[in-house]
C-alpha cells in the first residue's frame, strides 16, 4: 500500500478493511474471534477499540512468514478447541456472511477435514491453482509463483477462504515447510498434508468472484470502493429510497436511511447519519455524523457537521453549514448561514448571512434560539447568549447579550443620510482627475 497507516486500517466506504471482515464473520456467530496482529499492531488494537471491538482474542506474529505461520502463532489458543476453525483474511472486505454460511454449512455436513471457498475467474494471474480429483475434492493448491505454464491455465483459485477441523489442522500445522519461491508457511500447504493422513479436502465455489477481492494496492482499494458502494446504493433503493443520480451518490456502510426519502446528485452521507422518511436531501450536499429526521429538507449546498440533528420538517438550505447543534421543528436556515454550537426551537426563521460566533480562540459557547424566534438577515449571535420565544432581531444586528421573548432587538449604527453629498463627491473628484477614472 506504500503507506504508515496498517494496510487493514484503509477504509472502503468509511469502515476500515478489517471491520468489514469482522462485521461479516460476527454474522456466523462464531463462539470466538480471534485476529492475527503483525506490524502495526498497536495501531489495530487502538481503532477496533475505539469502534467497539472490545471482546476480540489477540493472536501476536512478530514476523510475517506466510499465512500458515499466522495460524500456527494461535496454536495455544486453538488446543483445547474442538469443532471447525473459519479462517478469513482482513484485506477482504467484500466478502458476505451469506457465503461464508454456506461454506461453514457445507463443511459442517460433509465431513472433510478441511473446506475451501475457491472462485473462477476468467484471469487467474497471481492466484493460487486449485487442482481437484476425479471425485471433485482438493488434491492441492499450486501457488502463482510456482504454477507450471500447465497449471496456469487453471482458472478455479484459491480465495484463501477455509474451513478446518481444528485438531487435524493443529496435527499438521508444526509439518509446514517454506518450499516456495516465498520461503514462507502457506496454510493451504496443509491441504495436501491432510489429504496424505486421509482427509478429504472440498470445495465450495463463490457465487460472485467479486467477494474475494483482496487489497493489495491503492488501485484494488478503489475497486473495492466501487463495488461496495454499489452495493450499499442498491440496498437503499430496495428498500424504497430514492437515488436520483447513483453514479455521484456516496453513501457509507454504517448510514441509515428511510424510505420515501429521495437522495439527489452530489449527495455524499458519511459516517453513521441517520435520514428519516420524506426527507429532500441535495444536491450537493454532505451529511456526517449527523441526524436529519422525517419530512426535512437539506440542500442543496448544505453541509451537516458532526451533532448536527435537523428535526421534523425543518428546512436547511442553500450554502448552510451546522455543526454540533439542533434545528427545531419546522424551522428554517435556508442561506448563507454558519450554526454552530446552537440550539434552535421550533418555528424558527434564520435569515441569510446569519453566523452562530461560537469560539473566542480558547472554547466554544453556546447559541439558543428559543421557539418561533426570527434573525433578520446578517445577523451575529455572539455566544453565549439566549434569544426568548417569539422574540425578532433587526437585520445587520451583532447580538453580544440575551434578548428578552416576544421582544425586537437592533444591534447596529443609526443610518445617516446626507442629501446630495454623492453629487458634490463625483464633481470634485471629476475636477482632480480631468474627468479620467484612475
Amino acid at each position: 500500500m506504500k503507506s504508515e497507516l496498517p494496510k487493514v486500517l484503509h477504509p472502503v466506504a468509511g469502515r476500515p478493511l478489517l471491520e468489514h471482515v469482522l462485521k461479516t464473520s460476527s454474522a456466523l456467530r462464531a463462539k470466538e474471534l480471534a485476529v492475527v496482529l503483525g506490524v502495526g499492531r498497536e495501531l489495530v488494537q487502538k481503532e477496533l477499540n475505539a469502534r467497539g471491538w472490545n471482546k476480540l482474542h489477540y493472536v501476536i506474529q512478530d514476523k510475517p512468514k506466510g499465512s500458515g505461520h499466522a495460524v500456527l502463532m494461535a496454536k495455544s489458543w486453538l488446543k483445547p478447541k474442538r469443532g471447525s476453525l473459519l479462517v478469513v483474511y482482513g484485506d477482504t472486505p467484500l466478502l458476505t456472511s451469506q457465503t461464508l454460511q454456506r461454506l461453514v454449512d457445507h463443511h459442517a455436513v460433509s465431513g472433510n477435514a478441511a473446506t475451501f471457498l475457491a472462485m473462477d475467474v476468467p484471469d487467474p494471474s497471481g492466484y493460487g491453482r486449485m487442482l481437484l480429483d476425479s471425485k471433485g475434492y482438493l488434491e492441492r493448491i499450486v501457488e502463482d509463483k510456482d504454477a507450471t505454464p500447465q497449471e496456469r491455465g487453471i482458472t478455479l483459485v484459491n480465495s484463501g477462504v477455509a474451513c478446518w477441523d481444528i485438531q487435524m489442522l493443529l496435527a499438521v500445522l508444526p509439518r509446514l515447510k517454506p518450499n516456495n519461491a516465498k520461503h514462507e508457511y502457506y496454510l493451504t500447504d496443509a491441504a495436501a498434508l491432510l489429504r496424505n493422513l486421509g482427509g478429504n479436502v472440498g470445495v465450495v465455489r463463490a457465487r460472485n468472484p467479486d467477494e474475494t477481492h483482496g487489497i493489495n494496492t491503492r488501485v484494488d482499494l478503489a475497486q473495492c470502493e466501487a463495488i461496495q458502494r454499489q452495493r450499499i446504493l442498491e440496498h437503499w433503493m430496495r428498500e424504497g429510497v430514492t437515488i436520483v443520480d447513483p453514479a455521484t451518490t456516496y453513501i457509507d456502510s454504517e448510514a441509515v436511511l428511510h424510505p420515501d426519502t429521495r437522495l439527489w446528485p452530489g449527495t455524499i452521507i458519511q459516517g453513521a447519519s441517520r435520514v428519516g422518511s420524506h426527507c429532500e436531501i441535495g444536491p450537493y450536499t454532505i451529511l456526517e455524523n449527523a441526524v436529519v429526521k422525517d419530512g426535512a429538507k437539506v440542500g442543496p449546498f448544505t453541509r451537516l457537521r458532526p451533532g448536527a440533528v435537523v428535526e421534523e420538517r425543518a428546512h436547511i438550505g442553500n450554502f448552510v453549514e451546522i455543526k454540533k447543534s439542533t434545528v427545531g421543528v419546522g424551522s428554517k436556515v435556508n442561506h448563507l448561514t454558519y450554526i454552530g454550537d446552537a440550539i434552535i426551537g421550533k418555528g424558527v426563521n434564520v435569515g441569510a448571512g446569519t453566523i452562530t460566533c461560537n469560539y473566542d480562540g480558547f472554547k466554544k459557547s453556546q447559541t439558543i434560539l428559543e421557539d418561533h424566534v426570527f434573525v433578520g438577515s446578517n445577523t451575529n449571535l455572539v455566544a453565549p447568549v439566549r434569544v426568548g420565544r417569539g422574540a425578532i432581531i433587526a437585520a445587520g444586528s451583532t447580538i453580544t447579550e440575551d434578548i428578552e421573548p416576544e421582544s425586537l432587538a437592533l444591534a447596529r449604527s443609526r443610518q445617516v443620510g446626507k442629501k446630495g453629498w454623492a453629487k458634490e463627491f463625483r464633481s470634485t473628484q471629476q475636477k482632480k482627475t480631468g474627468g479620467r477614472h484612475v
